[in-house]
């Protein structure tokens, strides 16, 4: 696992992220959401406080995590009506995690999801998952995430579960 953070990403960092994204997803690179993933490297990857984690087999990514913390007041679950214990607010949000086909189902999501979250200070962890991949969603749950609404970011997105986790910091 190598982790990174804003302002200290080597060369081509960007481009392994989206060279991941295309494995991972190559059978879905004909939607146009997924098209525009460069786009949404480029955004986070700018974000104060981004943070990634890259597992690799070698000197081969197998797969990765990242986020952001989020601005106060913009947070996922807002719109949810989501009431966060006891004013516990600051939020990281999960936006990426993914891992390619030949190295799934051996654990690696759920040690970049560990890594990515170990030295986080907010309160809250918030991710997005499509409501049309339960066993996805149900995965989350078992890492302690608990569905507490739906929204679709984009016009051309699909609808996500808002998935909220507490963290001890």
């Amino acid at each position: 696992m190598r982790h990174f953070r804003h302002g200290h990403l080597p060369e081509g960092f960007r481009q392994l992220l989206i060279d991941v994204h295309a494995d991972a997803y190559a059978d879905q690179m004909d939607d146009p959401f997924n098209q525009r993933f460069d786009w949404f490297v480029e955004h986070w990857s700018s974000a104060e406080g981004f943070t990634c984690v890259v597992a690799y087999d070698g000197d081969q990514p197998a797969g990765f995590a990242y986020g952001a913390p989020a601005t106060p007041g913009r947070e996922w679950w807002r719109d949810a009506k989501y009431e966060p214990k006891a004013g516990r607010t600051s939020t990281y949000s999960v936006s990426e995690l993914m891992v390619r086909p030949k190295w799934r189902k051996q654990g690696i999501s759920e040690r970049l999801h560990e890594a990515l979250l170990k030295e986080r200070t907010e309160d809250l962890a918030v991710l997005l998952v499509e409501v049309d991949h339960p066993k996805v969603q149900a995965l989350y749950e078992s890492w302690g995430y608990v569905k507490v609404g739906e929204r679709q970011p984009f016009a051309d997105s699909p609808l996500f579960a808002v998935m909220v986790k507490d963290l001890p910091g």
